[in-house]
């Protein structure tokens, strides 16, 4: 196809770069293709910000905030949020000038692509697995958790322990599973039927699971809403003084007995805020899952800008009131006394007389949010394998459209079985940080990418412009690599053995198929 064809390179070049013009003219509709075509345009501003809000909004919101709080930053998580927020700002406008000028579906991928090169592009098309692929693996498990809570809470009905929970876990005999010590785990049956829900639903269409998450969106946005204005009259002023903790704030003690030290220079103050930001951030992934979906955007030039920067406002302002509303109920310390569990819960029902109702919506908003998230990372994950599979560089399967739905229905499919293979057998623990290694690392190529496009192709037309970019795109490169610095070699060993995969996936049969260098 001639739209595909650039300048001649050998297959020793791994640096062979798509232009801009011939990226655009791939997403026209192929005469007689049948099954192929492209992609629908179906999204509108409003899909878009609340598939941003859908992504962002999860259970981070309720677990990361008392974490943060109680571990490190106080009452001053209010200024972790504000930090991190800063740090997905700076990236998210990068994102917004390429998915305005770019309006194809592969976010990351595509970008990395025109900037860098195709071997660039495919480290960070399969680091892009880690984010959305393994996030949503380690979000149906959680799902899982929280669907039996709520089975356990409102019904006194529990999944059995065999079913819900991955044979590397044991049961402790604790909770809902008290007196059955020892028991293991087979598969985790209730993730791998959330994944087969949102796959079918993604597979009958985009605009179909818009409709669908944008009713979810409303569903966790009203609950997180009601718990700011039914818990502000509960504020105690006490709670947030000093708003940062000092340096002699002593010590708690966990319910499982252990002491944590707030005396640690990382447990206060400017310090305490800072690593608070650094766990507050996980709350954000999934803002640049909007730009995966440009290619379904109606008038992607003008909506991709709205949708990834709106929704990262909203989210961040609803951040910021809820972390205050909470330090503001109960006092930080709470949150790591008592264990780090459930702490939102704890906190109405231990400081809201009366509202033990609203405790009970939190595990239905908690479920809304996982959906939500589940779904937007699904769809963030075909879409980038669909552009890859169009390069050539990953097997057709992964591009072929549905004949009526125009979905990518097989890649569907596979990703559903990947997904579920980690989800049925293997803990959250194992996978969840991988998931905001990966983040970072698309965040980083992102930045750099729009400095080198600025010199290399300073006239080509920009419907958004990232202002400041001199300051803007360095400044977000150093502050997610610094990020990703503070993540642990564990992590960074995770990440070298899947880039290893990675490489021999590419030298193997990327390089050999990619259209780019036919």
């Amino acid at each position: 196809m001639e739209a595909t064809k650039t300048t001649t390179h050998s297959k020793s070049q791994l640096w062979a770069k798509k232009s801009i013009s011939k990226l655009i003219a791939e997403t026209s509709d192929e005469p007689g293709s049948g099954q192929e075509g492209t992609l629908k345009r179906t999204l509108s501003s409003t899909n878009l910000i609340a598939l941003g809000i859908g992504a962002i909004i999860g259970a981070g919101l309720f677990v990361r905030t008392a974490a943060a709080a109680g571990g490190h930053a106080g009452p001053g998580v209010t200024i972790s949020f504000a930090i991190a927020a800063f740090a997905c700002a700076l990236a998210g406008l990068c994102y917004a000038e390429f998915a305005s000028m770019i309006p194809i579906a592969g976010s990351a991928y595509t970008y990395s692509y025109t900037t860098m090169g195709e071997f660039i592009a495919w480290i960070i098309g399969w680091d892009l697995v880690l984010e959305y692929a393994l996030g949503a693996a380690t979000v149906s498990i959680g799902w899982s958790q929280y669907l039996n809570a709520l089975f356990y809470d409102f019904f006194k009905f529990h999944i059995p322990y065999q079913w819900c929970h991955s044979p590397f876990q044991v049961s402790d005999g604790l909770g809902m599973y008290a007196g059955e010590a020892g028991v293991h785990g087979i598969i985790n049956l209730p993730a791998v039927f959330i994944l087969l829900m949102l796959s079918l639903l993604l597979i009958r269409g985009t605009q179909e699971s818009a409709t669908f998450n944008n009713v979810i969106v409303i569903v966790k946005v009203s609950i997180v809403l009601l718990i700011i204005g039914c818990a502000w009259k509960y504020i105690n002023p006490a709670n947030h003084v000093p708003y940062l903790i000092p340096a002699d704030a002593g010590t708690a003690t966990l319910s499982t007995g252990q002491v944590h030290n707030y005396a640690d220079p990382l447990n206060h103050g400017w310090l305490g805020v800072l690593r608070g930001a650094g766990i507050v951030f996980f709350a954000f992934i999934g803002f640049d899952a909007v730009s995966t979906a440009a290619q379904e955007a109606k008038n992607p030039q003008k909506d991709m800008p709205v949708g990834i920067l709106v929704s990262l406002a909203i989210c961040t302002a609803l951040y910021i009131l809820f972390s205050h509303v909470l330090t503001g109920i109960a006092p930080y310390k709470d949150f790591i006394a008592q264990g780090g569990e459930a702490s939102v819960v704890y906190a109405i029902t231990h400081y809201m007389p009366g509202y033990e109702w609203l405790a009970s919506m939190v595990t239905v908003a908690i479920l809304a949010g996982f959906s939500s998230v589940i779904l937007v990372m699904l769809l963030g994950q075909t879409r980038v394998f669909y552009t890859m599979s169009k390069d050539g560089l990953v097997p057709a399967v992964f591009s072929k459209l549905h004949p009526k739905y125009k979905t990518p229905y097989r890649s569907q499919w596979v990703f559903f079985v990947f997904v579920s293979l980690f989800a049925a057998f293997i803990p959250d623990s194992v996978v969840g940080d991988m998931t905001s290694i990966g983040t970072l690392f698309a965040f980083v190529l992102v930045c750099i990418g729009i400095m080198i496009l600025r010199k290399t192709d300073p006239n080509l037309p920009r419907p958004f412009k990232t202002p400041l970019y001199m300051i803007v795109c360095p400044l977000g490169a150093i502050v997610c690599l610094s990020m990703i610095l503070s993540l642990g070699w564990e992590n960074w060993t995770r990440l070298i053995v899947w880039m290893g995969i990675g490489l021999l996936v590419y030298f193997a049969y990327g390089r050999y198929h990619s259209k780019l260098r036919s």
